[in-house]
């Protein structure tokens, strides 16, 4: 899964994106003791990122920091007075640029700089005062986008054709798109004081779950080991079965002695979806959540019935899984230890960047150079170090580099894997800032994860194919089965839940613990299959999972997946033409909804075959492993 940071341009129905974090590529030092990691002033310069694309220096960044001031200023004077002209509203179009695209790059640059070592007070200090000059900047210009709404349809369209407003055109298109929504200042201004309070519940969840839920600890080794939110995982790939069913017990015997006050946290975030949806005038919250990506709700509902008449596969894998393990019976807990064991690898950062540069060579030198140069250039910060943030993402702006976070180890194959998968975010920015003006350039949620999907697969395709021994191809086999299964079914499952409880409130019938765990336990039952034996609790993973709290969005992995499978089969198989729609894929930015720049590509994800192929796939890798593994 990857993060999305809402900081400069987030009211401008965009938002700069940080890319790449799941599961699979979360890091937790991965058998390297404390003292081996350094402290950050100790990490080779050039092994560290090159921010002076964005700032050449720190002095430079508080120039820019203190410019936003007036900036915004010069942006805020234009308050009432959208409507005078068409040179008034081009002129304060600029105003408001020019503002969000300072604040972006002062933004990112303090960032990066915290991310690379949270302990750094100073790195603290800057992106305490950048987000305190976003917090201002976005009180001043809060008028902007209702203001320009407010303008008579004939006048402002008529505006947009004119040359000098070409710039522009798509994001204003896009913003007079939800006037239909938009409701009267008296009513948006009560809707803007009940912000902070709408996000009660997701705040109270967090504290609630990170900060004063006690699991205990689980004895490993002989050592006793505390079991928390961010260990989870890492128990749960423990080979010590009785490792995993204790450490199992424990998290979820924790949950369900708190069933009602999660019940009701989650129950608090959907009657606020509902309430927002009827406020505003929507059909439905599914509608509401899709409408500005111009997804239709059918797209939504395609996946969910798609992936039900493809769960054979999904129960094949199991019965696979209960095999390869040599289990008399598969339980929770045993989902998540890699079925096959880690084969030992050595590749260097050097190494990785060559097999990407191999892999990705049917998207042509230009972009492998191109990458490969920012990946050995100053666009990564390639190894741990203490206080640095875990995991991985791409971060990428406007002005200067799309810059990298890894934590790149030499014995982990799946770090090639992230590299390529983060490179990809990465080259996606890069043709979209260089096809785009800075108000279309980013492009959505919905299509982010194709281009780094993309990667992954001609890695996978790439190594596969010249991996010297069974062991190995098994191993690759086996890790992208599970990657898609994440990806695809368990986010489709996540999905249909969503869609149940807000279905549920919709129809006026009030959640609580025992009707949303009867209905996830359902939907367990459905996904998993008949090899899987659940425990009474088991169904509490419902009412834990944070993503929950931002209602429709996890469907885009599934369809972002499906996406990019159906593409990297197109261009591996065709010509010229397959990869240049690709490419305009890449060069789309903003200036299109997703759903047409991948039908730019060569994908129509309005249309479930993408979904089947994707599963189709992945039947095909479960077949393979039967065979490999001789079960």
């Amino acid at each position: 899964m990857y993060i999305t940071l809402f900081i400069p341009r987030a009211h401008m129905l965009r938002t700069r994106k940080i890319a790449g974090v799941k599961k699979g590529d979360m890091r937790y030092n991965n058998g390297m003791t404390q003292h081996s990691v350094p402290l950050r002033k100790d990490v080779p310069s050039s092994d560290k990122w090159d921010l002076s694309s964005l700032f050449a220096s720190d002095g430079d960044w508080e120039k820019a920091l203190a410019e936003i001031e007036a900036l915004t200023e010069k942006a805020a004077a234009y308050k009432g007075r959208l409507s005078e002209s068409d040179t008034t509203l081009l002129s304060a179009l600029k105003a408001y640029e020019a503002a969000d695209k300072k604040l972006e790059a002062v933004f990112n640059y303090a960032s990066l700089q915290l991310t690379a070592d949270e302990t750094d007070s100073a790195a603290q200090n800057k992106e305490g005062r950048a987000r305190m000059a976003y917090t201002k900047y976005l009180a001043a210009t809060s008028f902007f986008n209702p203001e320009v709404q407010s303008i008579p349809d004939e006048k402002i369209r008529a505006w947009m054709e004119e040359d000098a407003f070409r710039d522009y055109r798509v994001f204003l298109s896009k913003l007079l798109r939800m006037k239909r929504y938009i409701l009267s200042e008296k009513e948006e201004r009560i809707m803007s004081l009940q912000s902070e309070s709408a996000s009660a519940a997701h705040k109270a969840f967090t504290v609630f779950t990170d900060a004063d839920l006690r699991f205990g600890t689980v004895t490993v080794g002989g050592e006793e080991k505390p079991l928390t939110q961010s260990t989870w995982s890492v128990f749960m790939d423990n080979p010590d079965r009785s490792v995993r069913e204790n450490a199992y017990k424990k998290f979820y015997g924790t949950f369900e002695a708190y069933e009602h006050t999660l019940a009701s946290l989650y129950s608090g975030s959907v009657n606020q979806d509902v309430f927002s949806m009827r406020a505003r005038g929507y059909a439905t919250c599914l509608e509401k959540a899709l409408y500005p990506d111009n997804v239709p709700v059918s797209v939504y509902r395609n996946l969910i019935d798609t992936v039900h008449k493809n769960l054979p596969a999904l129960h094949e894998y199991y019965a696979l899984r209960k095999k390869a393990l040599h289990l008399s019976e598969l339980r929770h807990w045993d989902v998540y230890v890699p079925l096959v064991k880690n084969v030992r690898t050595n590749t260097s950062y050097e190494e990785a960047v060559e097999i990407c540069r191999e892999a990705l060579s049917p998207l042509g030198s230009e972009y492998t150079d191109r990458l490969c140069s920012g990946l050995l250039g100053g666009w990564v910060d390639r190894y741990e170090n203490k206080g640095k943030r875990s995991g991985a993402f791409s971060s990428g702006v406007y002005t200067g580099n799309p810059f990298i976070l890894l934590n790149y180890k030499d014995d982990v194959i799946r770090d090639v894997f992230t590299m390529a998968h983060e490179g990809g975010h990465s080259m996606h920015t890069w043709y979209s800032v260089h096809a785009n003006p800075y108000m279309q350039y980013n492009y959505t949620i919905f299509e982010a994860e194709v281009a780094s999907t993309f990667n992954e697969e001609l890695v996978f395709r790439y190594l596969l194919k010249r991996a010297e021994t069974d062991d190995m191809k098994a191993y690759l086999l086996a890790t992208h089965a599970g990657d898609i299964l994440a990806t695809l079914y368990r986010q489709t499952m996540f999905a249909e839940y969503e869609l149940k409880a807000h279905e549920f409130v919709e129809a006026g019938e009030p959640l609580s613990a025992e009707l949303l765990r009867k209905t996830y336990r359902s939907l367990l039952e459905k996904y998993f299959g008949s090899e899987m034996r659940f425990e009474t609790n088991s169904d509490m993973e419902g009412l834990r999972i944070p993503h929950f709290y931002s209602a429709f969005y996890v469907y885009k992995y599934a369809t972002g997946i499906s996406a990019s499978l159906a593409l990297a089969e197109r261009v591996l198989n065709g010509g010229k033409t397959e990869r240049d729609d690709y490419f305009r894929f890449l060069q789309s930015g903003g200036s299109r909804y997703p759903i047409e720049s991948l039908k730019i590509a060569g994908v129509d994800m309005s249309e479930s075959k993408p979904v089947e192929d994707a599963c189709a796939v992945f039947h095909r890798i479960v077949k393979e492993l039967f065979a490999m593994l001789k079960i």
